[in-house]
């Protein structure tokens, strides 16, 4: 017999655990995803790529403001779910609705909790320079990312991996994994391991002021800053009141005076060594290799930048 599912996630690293769901047996009763947003010039409204697959697939859904109300939580509570699946939603689930009856909310976070939990984990793992992260696959409780997980999958990542690309490989890993975890949940047969709340490390949301680079900081943190807060914000320095984003750079055994260019190929000094940019964006402009870029621009050798 197929569970009645809810559906709770919102960016594209939802989108395909959602796929998997629609694929199987399960009865998705409902999905739920952040309501549209204005677009940066108010223009027009941005639907959540959650909110498209449903539409795509014909998947009933909601986009409430707020789930602290009681029409919604009615509602919610009238479809009596099995399990509530919840990936990346990005609103706090109010206790009563974690307190229904006869259902269970569980979460796929992208950290080996208790490690990152919050906000950006990716962005921080990388960032932090970690060797390895992976999902946890873990029931909601009202301390945030503290319950309890009934899996985690580990992988290995390295200095040259930015979140784009790592969120893409938890975002499959997570996929992979669900339908199993809901089979456990459905035969009685799930284990779950208690956090170690000592061990907890926190990811905070990225602030705007973390993305300019600071050349006082060495070669291998500013090469994670990069990696990390690519595709969004993007990591970027000034030079002559005008900003340019580093998309992708590697170590140089160069040294020099921090934020000094030390070369004729933008290589560029900090704490100690240095990094060659490998990708760029004058702020305006397209993005462009190093190659393309310097056929039009030229930050004179020797400049130091801020």
């Amino acid at each position: 017999m197929s569970n009645k599912i809810v559906f709770m996630g919102t960016p594209e690293f939802s989108v395909e655990t959602l796929e998997v769901l629609a694929k199987s047996s399960e009865n998705i009763a409902c999905v739920y995803t952040q309501p549209p947003k204005k677009s940066y010039r108010g223009q027009k409204l941005n639907i959540s790529p959650i909110q498209k697959v449903s539409e795509r697939l014909g998947i009933r859904f909601r986009t409430p403001e707020s789930l602290d109300n009681n029409d919604e939580y009615e509602f919610f509570k009238k479809i009596e779910p099995d399990i509530i699946v919840v990936v990346a939603y990005g609103k706090i689930i109010p206790k009563k609705y974690l307190e229904i009856k006869n259902s269970i909310f569980i979460n796929i976070h992208a950290s080996l909790l208790p490690r990152w939990r919050g906000a950006a984990p990716i962005q921080r793992s990388i960032m932090n320079s970690d060797q390895e992260t992976g999902i946890t696959i873990m029931k909601i409780e009202e301390k945030l990312d503290s319950g309890p997980y009934m899996r985690q999958v580990k992988i290995r990542i390295n200095n040259k991996i930015n979140t784009k690309d790592l969120s893409n490989k938890l975002s499959k890993l997570g996929a992979e994994n669900i339908l199993d975890c809901i089979n456990l949940i459905k035969k009685n047969e799930v284990n779950f391991t208690e956090q170690d709340d000592s061990q907890a490390t926190y990811a905070k949301k990225i602030k705007k002021s973390e993305s300019k680079i600071v050349w006082q900081e060495n070669a291998n943190e500013i090469i994670a800053r990069i990696n990390g807060l690519n595709p969004s914000p993007g990591a970027w320095f000034q030079y002559k009141k005008t900003r340019y984003k580093i998309w992708k750079a590697v170590a140089s055994n160069l040294q020099g005076i921090p934020g000094e260019i030390i070369d004729d190929n933008l290589t560029i000094a900090c704490k100690d060594y240095a990094i060659k940019i490998v990708e760029i964006q004058k702020e305006g402009k397209n993005k462009l290799s190093l190659e393309n870029f310097l056929k039009g621009e030229i930050i004179p050798k020797n400049t130091v930048i801020s």
